[in-house]
C-alpha cells in the first residue's frame, strides 16, 4: 500500500508551503525533509511512498543527485517525482531527466501541485523535455473540396458561408449564432445585406476581391448592431463556389485585444460615484452585457445589502428585492458563480434571472485585501457569453476595481478611524500608508524630492505575547507608537504596517545624515525600559531598515522590500540597531574589481558572442539568430549578462562593448551568408546608454560598410522598459536606423508600461513577447490571453511577432495555433558559441541536401 508523501526542500518556507497544500487535501502522512540524510531518517521502516516532491535550486546538479540517492531508499524506489523549480534556479525544464515525472515552478505550488499529482495518478503523460512533433496548424477553411464544417466544430471564429450569386447566407457557425443571438434558421432566411454591412465597399467588390483583408463593418444582432470587421475568402464545397466570411467584433467580451484596452480604461477611472457609473457603463457597452449590478453589504452585521448601481438594457421591470435573489445571497456569502451559457437553470430558484431572461450570468464577491466580502458584482446577458476565457478574467479584474472602490467608500462612511486608521494605535494602517506612499512618490517625481522609508520591527515581540498575554502586547504597541511619533516631524508619516511592524516616511531630506540621526534616536528611545500599568518593566528593542527614494528604488513596492531587507540585516547584526539598504562591503569590493577587469576584457579576449536561432513557427526552419554577449572571466568563469551589463552601463563601457558586439555579430553573419546563403537575420541588443548616443546611426552605418552585411539582415533590439521620454535621442535614432534599412525589434514586450504606445510611435518591424508570459502558457489563462492579444494587436499593426522562452511542446502548440510568426528558446536550441552554431548550420545544409537527393528526378 502506498500512502506516504515525501517533501524535500532546503528552503524552510517552501517546505511549509508544500506541506500546507498537501495537508489541506487531507493526506495523513506527509514527511518533510531538508536533504537526503534527513529523508532517510524519516523513512526508516516506512511503507512505499505515493509521491515525492523535490525542490530544484541553483544549477540543479545537487538536486538531481539527491533524486538519484532517494531512489536507493526502499520507500522511494517506485514513487513518482515532481520537481519544483525555485525562482533562482538555472536548470531548465528541458534538462530534467526521465526520472522526473512532472514539474512546476515554485510560484505555481498553491494552484498546480495537486492538479499535477492528479494527472500522474490518472496516468496522464507528463511533459517530456524532448523535441516535439509538429502539431496541426489552426483550422483554415479549405479552398477546394472537403467540408468547411470542421472549422465550425474546432474553432471559435464567427463564420458565415455565403452564396455570392444570390448573396444569401448558406450557413452560420455556432460561434456566430451565439455571439449575434440570431439562430441559424433566421440567418439563412436573410440576404447578407440584411445581416452585415460594410462601411467602405459594396458587396460586389468585397466578393470580387475576396482577398482576406479586414474591412470595417456592422452586423445585425439581437441587441441591434455590433461594430467590428470582416474578411472574405473563396471556398469550393460540393461543387459550389461559395464565400467564407469571418467577423471579428469590437466587443471586449469576444476579442482579447479589445479586452486589454477595456481594462486599461477601467483602471484609469476614478473611485468616486462618477467613476463607478463610468466603469459600469464601460462594462455594459464593451462586454455586450444586458444586466450589471454592484451591491454593497456587511455580512458580519446581517444587514440588508445596498445597491450601489444597476443597469439593464431592456424594458423597465420591477425587479425582485435582494432577499429574493438567491444568487446574490450566495455571492455575498463568498461564492463565485460562473454560468456563461447555462444561466437559465438558475431561473427556478432566482426570479431575477428568469424575469430578465438571462442566459449568461456571472456573480463575483467583492473582497478586500483580507478576503472579507464587501459586496457583489452581478453581470448577465440575454445571450450566452461570447468567450468565457476572456469574459472571466475581465470580470474578475472589474470585481477587484469595484472592491477597492467600496473599501474606500466604506472608509469615508465609517470614518477614518475605522477604515484607514489602526484601531489599537490610531496610526494609518497598511491601506492608507500604501496610498500615501504612492502619492508621495508621484509628488517626488514632479518636484525632485528625496525621502526615506524606514521599516521598524520589534525584536522578539512574539515572546511578550506568548508569555505575558496579548493585553500586555497591546500596551507595548501603544507605547511604541508614542515613542515613534515623538521621533519624527509632523510632515512625516508613521504607520502600523502589520502586527509588530511599523513603517515611517521621512520627507524633504537635505542630507542622508538627517535620516540616520532619526533612526539612531528611535533605537535609543526604544532602549529605555517600558513601565506598563499594573505590569512588569519591559525591555523592548527594535531593528530598523532604511531605504532612500530614488537612489534605492523608483517605486513603493521595491522601496519597502529594500527597507525590509535592511531591517533583517540589522537583526542579523544582533538586533536593537539600524541598517541602510546597500550591497555588502564584500560585494562592493567585488563590483569594483569587476569594473576594473571589465575595462580590459575586450582586449584580453574574454568577451564572447553566442548565437541563439530564431525559428519559423510553421516550417521550424532557422530564419534568424540573436547575438548574446558572454563574459568568460579567467578566475570566476562565466559571468551572466544580467550582472555585468549594469556594471558596463555604470562605467560607460557599454558604448564600446556594444559597438564590439555589433561589429563581431555583423562580421560573422556576413561570413555565414557567404557560406550558406540563407539570408539569416542577426539580432543585436542596444542598451539605453547606446540609444542616447547622438552618433548611433553613424556607428551602425560604419559597421555595415566595413563588414559588407546587407542592412536588411540586421535587426536592432530595443527593450520595452526604455522610456521614450527618458532617452531623448531614442525616436530620432530609431528613425535614422530604419532609414538605413535596418529592422527594429521591441524586446521583452509586455513587461513595460506603454506597450501600445511603443508599437504606435516607434518604427518597429517586430516585437518579442517576453518569456515570463510564454512560460505561463498552459498554466495561467490571463497570461495566455495577453499572449493572444499581443499577437493579434501586432499583426493588426503589421508587425511580426517572436516568442521568447519557448521550452516545451505545449508552448509551441499554443503559439502556432495563435499564429505567432517566429519562436526562440531551449525547445529548439540554447545559445551556442560561434563554432557550434556554424556546425548547426552545416548540419542543416547536409540534411537538406540529402533530402533533395532522394526526390525523384
Amino acid at each position: 500500500m502506498t500512502t506516504g508523501i515525501l517533501l524535500v526542500a532546503s528552503q524552510r518556507e517552501l517546505r511549509r508551503e508544500l506541506f500546507d497544500v498537501l495537508d489541506r487535501e487531507g493526506h495523513p502522512t506527509i514527511h518533510s525533509a531538508r536533504d537526503t540524510t534527513h529523508a532517510a531518517i524519516l523513512l526508516e521502516g516506512r511503507e512505499p511512498l505515493a509521491l515525492i516532491v523535490v525542490a530544484m535550486d541553483g544549477d540543479g546538479r545537487s538536486s538531481l543527485t539527491l533524486c538519484e540517492q532517494l531512489r536507493l531508499l526502499p520507500p522511494c524506489s517506485d514513487a513518482p517525482i515532481i520537481a519544483v523549480l525555485v525562482d533562482d534556479t538555472t536548470i531548465k525544464p528541458t534538462q530534467l531527466p526521465p526520472m522526473i515525472a512532472s514539474w512546476l515552478y515554485a510560484s505555481q505550488v498553491a494552484a498546480e501541485l495537486i492538479p499535477r499529482w492528479k494527472q500522474l495518478q490518472g496516468e496522464v503523460p507528463a511533459v517530456a523535455p524532448v523535441k516535439p512533433v509538429a502539431p496541426p496548424v489552426a483550422p483554415v477553411l479549405p479552398s477546394s473540396g472537403g467540408d468547411y464544417r470542421f472549422v465550425f466544430e474546432e474553432g471559435e471564429g464567427d463564420w458565415l458561408i455565403v452564396d455570392p450569386v444570390t448573396e444569401r447566407v448558406v450557413e452560420a457557425s455556432p460561434a456566430y449564432t451565439r455571439h449575434s443571438g440570431l439562430a441559424n434558421s433566421v440567418l439563412t432566411s436573410l440576404a447578407l445585406r440584411e445581416v452585415l454591412s460594410f462601411e467602405s465597399a459594396g458587396l460586389e467588390k468585397v466578393f470580387g476581391d475576396a482577398d482576406r483583408r479586414w474591412l470595417a463593418c456592422q452586423r445585425k444582432s439581437i441587441r441591434g448592431h455590433d461594430t467590428g470587421e470582416a474578411s472574405t475568402r473563396r471556398v469550393n464545397h460540393a461543387g459550389r463556389a461559395l464565400i467564407a466570411l469571418q467577423f471579428r467584433s469590437d466587443r471586449a467580451g469576444v476579442r482579447p485585444a479589445v479586452a486589454l484596452g477595456l481594462l486599461a480604461r477601467l483602471f484609469s477611472g476614478g473611485h468616486d460615484d462618477a467613476g463607478v457609473m463610468e466603469a459600469a457603463q464601460l462594462l455594459l457597452d464593451e462586454m455586450g452585457l444586458d444586466y450589471l449590478a454592484v451591491w454593497s453589504a456587511r455580512p458580519e452585521e446581517s444587514s440588508v445589502p445596498a445597491q450601489v448601481i444597476q443597469r439593464w438594457r431592456g424594458d423597465d421591470h420591477l425587479l425582485p428585492g435582494p432577499q429574493l435573489q438567491s444568487s446574490l445571497r450566495l455571492v455575498l456569502g463568498g461564492r463565485a458563480l460562473m454560468h456563461p451559457h447555462d444561466a437559465r437553470r438558475l431561473a427556478d430558484v432566482d426570479p431575477l434571472i428568469g424575469q430578465l431572461g438571462l442566459r449568461g450570468f456571472v456573480g463575483l464577491p467583492l473582497l478586500d485585501e483580507r478576503r472579507n466580502v464587501l459586496g457583489a458584482l452581478l453581470a448577465g446577458s440575454c445571450n450566452p457569453f461570447g468567450n468565457s476565457e476572456i469574459v472571466a478574467p475581465v470580470l474578475h479584474c472589474a470585481a477587484a476595481h469595484f472592491a477597492h472602490t467600496l473599501e474606500l467608500r466604506r472608509t469615508r462612511e465609517q470614518g477614518r478611524a475605522e477604515g484607514l486608521l489602526d484601531a489599537l494605535t490610531g496610526l494609518p494602517n497598511r491601506l492608507l500608508f500604501n496610498d500615501r506612499l504612492d502619492t508621495i512618490i508621484r509628488e517626488a517625481n514632479r518636484t525632485g524630492e528625496t525621502f526615506a522609508v524606514l521599516f521598524v520591527d520589534l525584536d522578539r515581540f512574539k515572546f511578550i505575547n506568548d508569555t505575558l498575554g496579548h493585553a500586555v502586547g497591546d500596551q507595548v504597541l501603544v507605547a511604541v507608537t508614542q515613542r515613534l511619533r515623538s521621533s519624527v516631524r509632523a510632515s512625516d508619516t508613521v504607520a502600523r504596517y502589520a502586527g509588530d511592524e511599523f513603517t515611517i516616511v521621512l520627507r524633504h531630506i537635505v542630507k542622508t545624515d538627517d535620516v540616520l540621526r532619526v533612526a539612531e534616536k528611535i533605537v535609543q528611545l526604544m532602549d529605555v525600559p517600558l513601565h506598563l500599568d499594573d505590569g512588569p518593566e519591559l525591555q523592548v528593542t527594535a531593528s530598523i531598515g532604511v531605504s532612500f527614494f530614488p537612489e534605492d528604488a523608483p517605486d513603493a513596492e521595491t522601496l519597502l522590500k529594500h527597507a525590509d531587507e535592511a531591517m533583517y540585516a540589522a537583526k542579523s547584526m544582533g538586533r536593537n540597531n539600524y541598517r541602510v539598504y546597500d550591497v555588502s562591503p564584500a560585494q562592493e569590493q567585488q563590483n569594483a574589481a569587476l569594473k576594473a577587469r571589465l575595462r580590459h576584457a575586450e582586449g584580453n579576449g574574454e568577451l564572447r558572442v553566442f548565437y541563439q536561432p530564431q525559428i519559423n513557427a510553421g516550417t521550424e526552419d532557422i530564419v534568424g539568430m540573436e547575438a548574446l554577449l558572454r563574459w568568460e572571466h579567467p578566475e570566476l568563469g562565466n559571468i551572466g549578462p544580467g550582472f555585468f551589463i549594469p556594471l558596463a552601463e555604470e562605467t560607460g563601457l557599454i558604448v564600446s562593448i556594444g559597438e564590439w558586439v555589433l561589429r563581431n555579430a555583423c562580421k560573422q553573419a556576413k561570413a555565414w551568408e557567404d557560406r550558406f546563403g540563407l539570408g539569416l537575420r542577426i539580432g543585436v541588443n542596444l542598451s539605453a546608454v547606446q540609444l542616447m548616443q547622438p552618433d548611433l546611426s553613424e556607428v551602425v552605418a560604419t559597421v555595415l560598410q566595413e563588414t559588407g552585411l546587407d542592412p536588411n539582415q540586421l535587426e536592432l533590439e530595443v527593450t520595452e522598459s526604455i522610456s521614450i521620454k527618458a532617452a531623448p535621442n531614442l525616436m530620432e535614432n530609431m528613425q535614422k536606423l530604419h532609414r538605413l534599412g535596418c529592422h527594429i525589434a521591441i524586446d521583452d514586450f509586455g513587461t513595460g508600461a506603454a506597450s501600445l504606445d511603443y508599437l504606435r510611435k516607434l518604427p518597429a518591424d517586430r516585437i518579442k513577447i517576453d518569456q515570463s508570459f510564454v512560460r505561463n502558457i498552459g498554466v495561467d489563462p490571463d497570461d495566455e490571453a495577453i499572449v493572444r492579444a499581443t499577437i493579434e494587436m501586432a499583426h493588426r499593426l503589421k508587425r511580426g511577432v517572436v516568442a521568447e522562452g519557448v521550452e516545451i511542446e505545449q508552448h509551441l502548440q499554443f503559439l502556432r495555433a495563435n499564429h505567432c510568426d517566429e519562436l526562440q528558446g531551449y525547445l529548439f536550441c540554447r545559445p551556442l558559441p560561434q563554432a557550434s552554431f556554424e556546425r548547426l548550420l552545416a548540419e542543416r545544409e547536409r540534411l537538406l541536401s540529402g533530402a533533395l537527393e532522394k526526390l525523384p528526378a
